[in-house]
């Protein structure tokens, strides 16, 4: 199989929460896998295509969570694929430092 992903992922198994654009309550999710592109959430109910949210979530090795904005990209009856919006500078290090090849 050809691996057409732009960018190296790394498994993740951490808890974050997803607020939908536009505000509302923060629903609880499981972070699986990360890229600088996005990730993928494991949660009950995942969100409709295209609806735009931001992912609250502390990767490992940081103390203070990052707030990333993101779109749904695709669904799966156990979860989403969410596509990142522009990331700062902080985020980019942060998980350019979790895909980095060992």
């Amino acid at each position: 199989m050809i691996e057409l992903r732009r960018y190296q992922r790394a498994a993740l198994d951490v808890a974050v929460e997803l607020t939908p654009k536009g505000g509302g309550e923060r629903r609880p999710a499981r972070a699986k896998d990360i890229s600088l592109g996005g990730m993928f959430v494991e949660c009950g109910q995942p969100l409709p295509f295209s609806s735009e949210l931001v992912v609250h979530v502390t990767l490992p090795g940081h103390r203070a969570p990052f707030a990333i904005p993101a779109v749904v990209r695709w669904t799966r009856p156990d979860g989403m694929g969410l596509q990142f919006g522009l990331l700062g500078a902080r985020e980019t290090h942060a998980i350019t430092g979790l895909t980095k090849a060992p």
